[in-house]
């Protein structure tokens, strides 16, 4: 459980009751609905997760984020073993403030900020929980080694992808997180596909490379870990040919999340994905999946007056919009892998 202990010190006595509600909402919504997450376990499984957090900084356009989102946050984040998160910007407190919430068996890296007018001053993190998951030592950001094959003036991605390597149960496993290019509000945007194909064949291209596992193995010949690669691809549709450029270089969506809703507040975009190259060893999805809709139990509709005080310094903006500046305008992406892969290692020892 999260560090709770500083609810009792917030003095507005409505607020405080408001932040228990939401944080008890929040916990019986993700054990229940149409895509209900399992609990932790102790070494059998591992709870993946990608989550863009708007504009995740010190400030954002609809002020500073207040500890009532924080909680919320870490709550969330709390019920997985890693997360990936995307659009974190130039002050590192909010990473630093979710891991004193989460406790000190939480860690993350970070990349730096990527610079240019495309890259919005982001980095790309991964949070997880040091009580399951060790972090193997591998961390890079990836830079295409062509040019962009549609443009062949932009070099490289708006923002440097994000590659680091871990190690839970018997998985090892390389993570690379992406926010790809959105560019305009279309299903099919030129430098957008091009990021997307460029990404994908690059790292299919060069998958031996990012082995979690030859780190612990550094006399045997490199052999590719579990690849997987998660994070914003701003996809409208799974049948648009911006998916089928990651398809069509060896990556698979676990079948659980190929019919979950779209990750955007509607629902109806599937933006976020999370995906493995060509075939898992040692870990393998369970069959549990989704998206989380975090404001079916806190920043509802129906509470929009409760925060008429907190949004005056903002009149003109609705409430809807407003509170993706506290959360999010997307949703958490989960999936559930088997990580216990003992009967088959004596199995083979067996003959």
């Amino acid at each position: 459980m999260p560090n709770y202990t500083g609810i009792k010190r917030i003095a507005d006595a409505d607020k405080r009751k408001r932040i228990v509600r939401g944080i008890k909402a929040l916990r019986a919504g993700l054990a229940s609905g149409p895509h209900p997450l399992p609990a932790k376990s102790a070494n059998d499984t591992l709870l993946m997760a990608s989550w863009n957090i708007r504009e995740f900084d010190q400030g954002s356009k609809a002020g500073f984020r207040d500890e009532e989102a924080y909680y919320y946050l870490a709550e969330v984040i709390d019920h997985f073993d890693i997360v990936a998160i995307q659009e974190v910007r130039k002050s590192l407190y909010p990473l630093q403030n979710l891991k004193r919430l989460l406790g000190s068996w939480w860690d993350f890296l970070v990349t730096d900020v990527t610079l240019g007018r495309s890259g919005n001053s982001e980095r790309m993190a991964f949070l997880y929980d040091r009580r399951k998951v060790d972090f193997t030592g591998l961390a890079a950001e990836l830079l295409l080694e062509d040019a962009m094959p549609v443009n062949q003036d932009v070099p490289q991605m708006a923002r440097s992808p994000y590659i680091a390597g871990f190690r839970a149960g018997w998985a090892y496993f390389t993570l690379a997180t992406v926010h790809i290019y959105y560019g305009k509000g279309v299903a099919v945007d030129p430098r957008r596909l091009g990021e997307i194909t460029a990404l994908a064949s690059t790292i299919a291209k060069h998958a031996p490379d990012f082995s979690s596992a030859a780190v612990y193995a550094p006399d045997s010949k490199p052999a590719r870990d579990n690849l997987l690669l998660l994070g914003d691809f701003n996809i409208f549709n799974r049948a648009d040919v911006t998916m089928e450029a990651l398809t069509a270089a060896g990556f698979k969506v676990p079948e659980p999340l190929q019919t979950v809703p779209g990750s955007n507040v509607d629902k109806n975009k599937h933006y976020d994905q999370i995906a493995y190259y060509k075939l898992l060893k040692g870990m393998r999805p369970t069959g549990k999946a989704g998206v989380f809709d975090v404001f079916e139990h806190v920043y509802r509709e129906d509470q929009a007056s409760e925060y008429d005080a907190e949004r005056v310094e903002k009149p003109g903006r609705s409430f809807r919009d407003w509170r993706t500046y506290r959360m999010s305008d997307h949703l958490p992406m989960w999936v559930e892998f088997a990580i216990d892969d003992s009967e088959a290692y004596l199995d083979g020892l067996a003959g």
